[in-house]
């Protein structure tokens, strides 16, 4: 099964590379391989001042244009003088670079439909044919019918003019209805941005978050109508305070006397949702679309929007609608190629600190378990071999690119992978020394191992999990590296070190206990005829008889002898014994001490008769 992953992985890069735009190897970050640098000065169209938060919210708009667009690993940060800096690794396309120049605009329209965010299928249903059976042959042979080609849906409208801007009638003309059931708002490339669409026709669009799309009338207020947007809790008619936040807004006098036409002709369609919604559009997205409360008109310009906000929603929703209350423009005050912010030489210095590591742990494992060691080698090379390939693919089919911290986390992704190994095949000599066949000290072996490596495994995940969602930039770099490796190592350790172990522990070599093995029992302090322990404070003296390794250690049969056999380890000493047979040990040597110090019976009296004490001898 793991080779056929393997298998699966190489070739679909391998078909990429031909047929598609993928590589061999992984995209590198802007630090490593440098990319386009792009320098903003927002403007306001009024010429007033732009304010920190509001330069902060053009950084939001433009990470989601160049989030959605595929291109990781980007930087967009401010700089002193109120400058946006937006650096793009590798060549970004020419697209991408126009979604970052493009200026953001907010408005408000009316909403005419909302549906799911995926494709709506609009196949027709073919019509129902005859059962099968015999045909008439005397019947007629059907006319085939001519074939037309598909036209395309027509864009006019079926009216000469909108009764008002949510006549559906007039702004949902056929081909608006075609493009809506073809929007797709899971994909991220219609999460881009950056369209306003025409401000006099119908708009179709996504929900910022993806959760819906809509089709939505004409511009009927401008962003710039908006005086102020604030978060906080509600206001009760009694003059105190909720529980609920909400977001109020505030329009100027256009703005209010817009709105009041907006809220009278929503009341009068509050029997006909969606239609009594308005959609609060930024950069082509909607943000919020509400619908107007029973029997509400607004006539001082002054809304409350509620809802099931949070203090960090309520604050998000209010800072967007005060960028868009000022409609910025970006002027390009520079673009230019940079060079890596670390280079080369440094990706090769962390590459040959890998190597480094790398060759420790398999000295390490060749020392310490000998050819069991080579086990240990062969895991990592197919742990290596998975999650590059992993990072070539996501590299290639969802932009990732490779920094330098993602970089340190697949160094550390060694040692996490071999203390695995090392934890699986401690418990399998700690089986051989209390006994058993090593086919049965695998098995047994496994069993405890499993738990171990699986929680350890947890808590790697669990931090890397948490260090993501937390970090920003290229720390999460890191964090994503290191979930990513720790996913592979269970799967490497289940699917490859585990079926390797159960069938060299079949091989006459490692069967048997070769010196070399790295499993002879003799050398783990299990000599022949040692005491073992089974458990419950018994002891087992001997070999463990044939036939037997797979029961339980309880159902082991214990000797009753008066002067039982000391355990000794190789080498003398009490080293490599359980504290149970240390207590073993302790206990015999008491015994035969108290033994020999006992006086010595009388030898038998010569009256006793010869013939008693031949009989007994032949007996």
């Amino acid at each position: 099964m793991l080779g056929f992953i393997i298998f699966a992985l190489l070739g679909t890069i391998a078909a990429g590379t031909k047929w598609s735009t993928a590589t061999w190897t992984p995209n590198l970050a802007l630090d490593l391989e440098g990319g386009t640098q792009i320098i903003l000065t927002p403007v306001a169209d009024s010429g007033e001042e732009v304010s920190s938060a509001q330069i902060q919210q053009a950084i939001d708009v433009i990470r989601q244009r160049v989030d959605s667009s595929g291109v990781a690993e980007a930087e967009i940060t401010s700089q002193s003088g109120g400058k946006i800096v937006v650096a793009l690794p590798g060549n970004p396309s020419e697209e991408t670079l126009d979604l970052v120049k493009t200026s953001a605009q907010m408005a408000f329209r009316p909403v005419l439909a909302i549906g799911n965010p995926t494709p709506t299928d609009t196949t027709p249903t073919p019509e129902p044919t005859a059962s099968a059976g015999a045909t008439d042959p005397a019947a007629p042979a059907p006319t085939p019918t001519p074939t037309v080609a598909a036209e395309e849906p027509s864009d006019e409208p079926t009216k000469a003019a909108p009764d008002n801007p949510s006549d559906t009638a007039y702004y949902i003309t056929p081909a608006v209805q075609a493009e809506f059931d073809a929007l797709d708002c899971t994909d991220p490339a219609n999460l881009t941005g950056g369209t306003n669409g025409d401000p006099d026709k119908a708009f179709v669009t996504c929900g910022q978050d993806g959760s819906a799309k809509y089709i939505l009338g004409p511009v009927e207020i401008e962003g710039a109508r908006i005086s102020s947007a604030t978060s906080g809790l509600n206001q009760l008619p009694s003059g105190g305070q909720g529980n609920l936040w909400v977001v109020n807004i505030a329009f100027d006098g256009p703005g209010t006397t817009a709105f009041t036409d907006v809220t009278t002709r929503l009341q009068g369609l509050a029997a006909t949702p969606p239609l009594n919604q308005f959609a609060m559009v930024l950069d082509g997205l909607v943000i919020s679309a509400p619908s107007l409360a029973s029997g509400v008109i607004i006539a001082d310009g002054k809304a409350e929007i509620s809802g099931t906000f949070t203090r960090e929603s309520a604050a998000s929703l209010a800072n967007q609608l005060n960028f868009g209350s000022l409609p910025l423009t970006f002027t390009v005050e520079s673009q230019e190629q940079i060079s890596a912010t670390l280079g080369s030489e440094q990706l090769q210095m962390g590459l040959l600190a890998g190597l480094i590591g790398l060759g420790l742990v398999v000295v390490y494992s060749l020392l310490q378990y000998r050819a069991l060691g080579l086990v240990t080698v062969a895991s990592l090379v197919v742990a290596g071999l998975l999650t590059y390939s992993v990072i070539t693919l996501l590299s290639w089919l969802q932009g990732y690119r490779l920094s330098l911290p993602g970089v340190a986390g697949l160094i550390v992704a060694i040692g996490i992978t071999a203390d695995s190994f090392i934890v699986y095949f401690e418990r399998i000599r700690d089986e051989l020394r209390e006994g058993r066949t090593l086919v049965a000290a695998v098995d047994r072996g496994w069993e405890r191992a499993r738990r171990t490596i699986l929680a350890s495994d947890a808590v790697n995940f669990l931090a890397a999990i948490v260090l993501y969602v937390l970090a920003v930039g290229s720390v999460r770099g890191f964090a994503f590296t290191l979930g990513l490796t720790t996913l592979i190592d269970v799967l490497v350790v289940f699917m490859f070190t585990h079926p390797v172990m159960q069938l060299v522990a079949r091989t006459k070599f490692f069967g048997q206990g070769h010196r070399l093995s790295g499993l002879d029992p003799r050398r783990l302090g299990a000599p022949e005829g040692s005491a073992r322990y089974v458990g419950r404070g018994r002891v087992v003296h001997g070999p463990r008889p044939s036939g037997v390794d797979d029961a339980p250690v309880e159902d082991a049969v214990v000797e009753d002898e008066p002067t039982p056999r000391v355990p000794v380890a190789v080498g003398g000493g009490t080293a490599g014994l359980t504290i149970a047979e240390r207590r073993a040990a302790a206990r015999a040597a008491e015994q035969k001490a108290t033994t020999s110090d006992a006086p010595v019976d009388a030898p038998t009296s010569e009256s006793e008769p010869e013939s008693g004490r031949t009989e007994g001898n032949e007996h």
